[in-house]
Formats: structure tokens, sequence, C-alpha cells
């Protein structure tokens, strides 16, 4: 089930111990404004980025057929190997997208 994209911005500044009044000197935004857009929501697609980036995030579109690799890689549910550790390292979107191997 996907988690709304507001509640998702809440996890991670809270994940990583922002407080709402932090997220100003983050993202240039005010207090208020922000925590009206994690109440209210319905922010504008260049609000969402100064936000992600102040998140240390990015927002992106993922293809219905693979957002479940995604949720698994950030679930850790998949056991990656050595060789694909060197390989995500080097190419981490490899094979994400359905391209040939290289």
């Amino acid at each position: 089930m996907n988690e709304p994209l507001l509640r998702q911005i809440k996890r991670r500044r809270l994940q990583l111990g922002f407080k709402q009044a932090d997220m100003q000197s983050r993202t240039g935004i005010s207090r208020q404004q922000y925590q009206k857009l994690e109440s209210q929501g319905n922010p504008r697609l260049d609000t969402l980025e100064i936000v992600a980036a102040g998140l240390n995030a990015q927002l992106m579109l993922i293809p219905d057929d693979k957002a479940y690799l995604v949720r698994q890689l950030l679930n850790d549910e998949i056991k990656i190997s050595i060789e694909d550790q060197n390989d995500l390292m080097t190419n981490p979107w490899q094979g994400l997208l359905g391209d040939p191997e290289s």
C-alpha cells in the first residue's frame, strides 16, 4: 500500500530528527508554511523539490511495474550479494528500467 506523500515527508523529517522549525533553515520555507504543508498539503512541485532537498531526498516517478523493487530495496527485503553490491555501486539503477545489462 502506498503511503501518502505528505505522510512520507513527515516520517522522513522525524527519521532525521528534525523539528518543523528546523525546516526553515534547511529549505527557506517559514515554519508556518512548512507546518501547513505537512498538515493540509497540496504544495507546488517546486516546493516539494525544495522540501525533498532539505530532507536529503529526491522526488522521482517510478514506473508501477518497478515500484515493488524500490520498496523492497528501501525495506531491506532484498538480500544483495557482494557481486551485486559492487555492480550497484557503479550503476545503482542498472536494470531498474528494464535496460539490458552492460
